[in-house]
């Protein structure tokens, strides 16, 4: 697993990198009521905003935080926003095929995201 430090968590395990948000993300939105997901086959750069959230507290996004091709969205999330705020980190949100995997070294493991949420 790696983490950024906009609270995401990637999941590079199998032939593509999956995404979503930590347990600390999930807790500062609060009740997520609206997920909006990317489209499949859509190029992305690290950086651009490829998720909006609607929660209780907040309005949010998800910013991709490698390039590549989404290769798959968590459709269930349509329907269960709410799944996010049961089981965050094993709800994923889209899954991205990364055009430069070497992205992914620039990311924090476990111990460096837990130390820098305190």
């Amino acid at each position: 697993m790696k983490f950024t430090t906009e609270h995401e968590w990637l999941d590079p395990s199998g032939d593509d990198v999956a995404v979503g948000i930590t347990d600390h993300a999930a807790s500062e939105l609060g009740d997520i009521v609206f997920v909006e997901l990317p489209e499949v086959g859509a190029s992305v750069s690290k950086g651009d905003e490829v998720v909006a959230i609607d929660s209780t507290k907040a309005a949010s996004g998800i910013t991709t935080p490698i390039d590549g091709v989404i290769t798959a969205v968590n459709e269930e999330l349509a329907d269960t926003p709410e799944s996010v705020n049961a089981d965050a980190m094993g709800t994923w949100f889209f899954r991205i095929d990364p055009t430069d995997p070497a992205q992914l070294d620039e990311l924090m493991d476990e111990a460096a995201y837990r130390a820098m949420i305190g």
